[in-house]
């Protein structure tokens, strides 16, 4: 974009530096803290600090990462379900924290439907099954006769016990009628170290966490979970074009608040949220990690979470995923 449009673009989002009017309820003063459950590196990190330094420059004020990592996102989702309703503590939400987690814990610290405020989609992506460059493995089915040749040998690594990378090869194995040895992480980030120095053998991993190390050779793809090719890899084929047809895993992110925020500050973080994700360098950034952008009300994410939070139940019960496993 030229500097004369992008001009435009920041006049026109005049009003919304006043955004932060609704948070002047609150006798707290900034800053605003985004809340990742995950470890740095990983792709809900990823989005959110490729989106903090927009929405600071939109709302005159600092927007800070902050990671509160472990049980599968929960730690940090349920710090957020606790805070103050001012605007000034939200949730990177995933569809581990606000899908996946209420149908695998026995117990978990936070209702999905009662304790948060729904605000904004912020993207969705593909997961990508990726491995390092030491195996010699090129395809899917290498990586399917890599386990049947040396079982109980081959290792594949996961955001942690539960987590989408850990249930995209249950799903896996039940179709391509192979075993590995699971190996839970904190987040995608020590995970991928470990994949590309060989520490264990593959991934299903998020497309915003794995892009940078594919690009730099530093990982290999092998296919991508949704129906449809993403935008950012057109010529990386989908599982069910190598030979998985019922195979389809997407995953996506959010923006949530704690429940009892108020809605017509719900309402101006959600039009806020979708300036950003409607600016032009925000749309390159996105295809680069293989991420489309969100967007819209905030209906949206509260009907993902809805939908979502039952399939991934019936997957977790089909397949007798616990929380140890």
């Amino acid at each position: 974009m030229q500097r004369r449009q992008h001009l435009k673009v920041l006049a026109s989002m005049g009003a919304g530096l006043c955004s932060l009017s609704s948070f002047g309820q609150s006798p707290q003063k900034g800053p605003i803290r985004l809340i990742v459950g995950f470890a740095p590196g990983g792709g809900t990190d990823v989005l959110a600090r490729l989106l903090a330094p927009k929405l600071a420059l939109l709302w005159g004020t600092q927007v800070i990462v902050e990671n509160r990592a472990g049980a599968t996102g929960m730690i940090g989702a349920d710090y957020v379900a606790k805070s103050a309703p001012d605007g000034l503590t939200l949730l990177v939400a995933n569809l581990n924290t606000h899908a996946i987690a209420p149908g695998l814990f026995p117990k978990v610290p936070y209702d999905l439907h009662k304790d948060f405020s729904p605000i904004v989609v912020l993207g969705s992506t593909p997961n990508m099954l990726v491995c390092n460059t030491q195996q010699g493995v090129k395809s899917v089915a290498d990586v399917v006769a890599l386990c049947k040749n040396k079982p109980g040998k081959i290792s594949f690594g996961s955001a942690g016990n539960g987590s989408i990378q850990h249930l995209a090869y249950e799903l896996f194995k039940h179709a391509a009628g192979i075993d590995a040895i699971h190996v839970p992480y904190k987040g995608s980030g020590a995970m991928l170290t470990d994949l590309i120095s060989g520490q264990i053998n593959f991934s299903f991993d998020t497309m915003p966490s794995s892009a940078a190390h594919v690009a730099s050779g530093r990982l290999i793809p092998l296919a991508q979970t949704e129906k449809q090719r993403s935008k950012s890899y057109p010529n990386l084929p989908t599982m069910a074009e190598v030979g998985y047809p019922s195979y389809e895993v997407g995953f996506w992110y959010g923006l949530a608040g704690p429940k009892g925020m108020a809605q017509s500050q719900i309402q101006q973080i959600n039009e806020d949220v979708n300036k950003v994700l409607a600016m032009p360098e925000i749309i390159e950034r996105y295809q680069g990690i293989g991420t489309e952008p969100g967007g819209g009300r905030a209906d949206r994410l509260r009907n993902l979470i809805d939908v979502d939070s039952k399939k991934w139940a019936k997957v977790i019960k089909d397949a007798g995923v616990t929380s140890d496993s």
